[in-house]
């Protein structure tokens, strides 16, 4: 499978995830810089975390205008995988290839630490093979309270959209294991088709042994198997 990871201004995870899909998963992986209009091809484009453009503005909102970006539009309306992590769920939803927006964490702080979340749906090339339980994966993010009015919650929970949900170590789902304010504990969602996927937790920084933490790469083996299945 081939992979596209987009580096923006800014992008600090661009290395991580290409370390995880080239050395931990063994794929073949492009570096697309945020100028191009040339996706080379790939099967899958990467929106990594960071702070697109120093997030001066507001997170993602200068880096949807990224010439790539129509790039990253056209391949996902052609049915093409696109997967946002933190600042590029940010992105995407600034694109509107996903529902919702991201806000300021209810806390108002940056949080950079451990969580755990929960797969709310098995219908996604990202999810179908994602054991049914807590996964321990980092989260680094200011803005990261997920939101959306209440049509479109509705929207994502009759369709099946909503990706993870942040839980406590044993499954449940509470507002005390909810880091950042996020409507629904919602961690992560899809678009409509089902090939477009926004998370804010980071899959990658869980996914080398050497970490001491393993339960990333579950979703990276998960969109392997269905994809080259």
């Amino acid at each position: 499978m081939k992979f596209g990871v987009v580096t923006f201004p800014g992008s600090n995870c661009d290395e991580d995830m290409i370390h995880v899909l080239e050395s931990v998963m063994g794929q073949h992986v492009e570096r697309l810089w945020h100028k191009e209009h040339d996706l080379r091809g790939v099967d899958m484009v990467v929106l990594p975390g960071g702070f697109s453009y120093g997030d001066y503005l507001r997170s993602g909102a200068i880096a949807r205008f990224s010439p790539i970006m129509q790039e990253v539009a056209s391949h996902a309306q052609r049915g093409g995988l696109v997967l946002g992590v933190c600042n590029g769920f940010q992105v995407l939803c600034e694109a509107g290839l996903v529902p919702g927006a991201l806000l300021h964490n209810s806390g108002q702080k940056f949080i950079s630490k451990n969580v755990w979340i929960r797969r709310a749906t098995a219908r996604t090339a990202l999810t179908s093979a994602v054991p049914d339980m807590a996964l321990r994966i980092p989260i680094a993010h200011g803005e990261g309270r997920y939101h959306a009015d209440a049509d479109t919650l509705k929207m994502l929970k009759d369709n099946d959209q909503v990706l993870f949900r942040y839980c406590d170590e044993q499954g449940r789902i509470t507002d005390e294991a909810n880091p950042n304010g996020s409507k629904e504990s919602i961690a992560g969602v899809c678009n409509k088709g089902r090939n477009v996927f926004g998370m804010m937790p980071h899959p990658e920084r869980a996914c080398d042994e050497r970490l001491g933490n393993t339960h990333g790469r579950s979703l990276f083996e998960s969109l392997l198997k269905e994809v080259l299945a």
